[in-house]
């Protein structure tokens, strides 16, 4: 797992990098740098509106006595979301927004939890029920 995430930490920084330099030449550094902040601009907003609504309908699914597992998926990919918009690059901002537009957030949904339940049924992952 260590092997994975240094490969993950070296290529990404370097994917950003080039990809920012190509936008920069063709389309200017003031443009690029524009487009910069307004992705992180309109991905706070958009992290923020989607987080309220998560909250609240976690709040709603426990006022009914209910285990909000899906908003739980949805509230974690919803800040894993916002933390990649923290990100400068081009790249990690399209996979930011890619998980705080609710069309594609359940996409992606749909495989983490086929990926979760993998890792349950081999063992990697133990859920208790209190």
């Amino acid at each position: 797992m260590f092997i994975r995430f240094l490969i993950l930490f070296i290529t990404v920084p370097i994917v950003e990098i080039y990809v920012l330099l190509q936008a920069g030449e063709i389309i200017g550094l003031a443009p690029t740098i524009a487009l910069i902040l307004l992705t992180g601009i309109a991905g706070a907003y958009l992290a923020r509106t989607q987080g309220t609504q998560t909250i609240q309908k976690i709040q709603i699914a426990l006022n009914r006595g209910e285990m909000p597992t899906e908003e739980l998926i949805d509230g974690a990919m919803i800040l894993a979301g916002g933390l990649t918009l923290l990100t400068p690059g081009f790249c990690t901002d399209l996979m930011g927004f890619c998980l705080l537009v609710p069309t594609t957030r359940s996409i992606i949904k749909g495989w983490v939890r086929h990926w979760l339940a993998r890792m349950a049924s081999q063992g990697n992952i133990r859920i208790y029920r209190g």
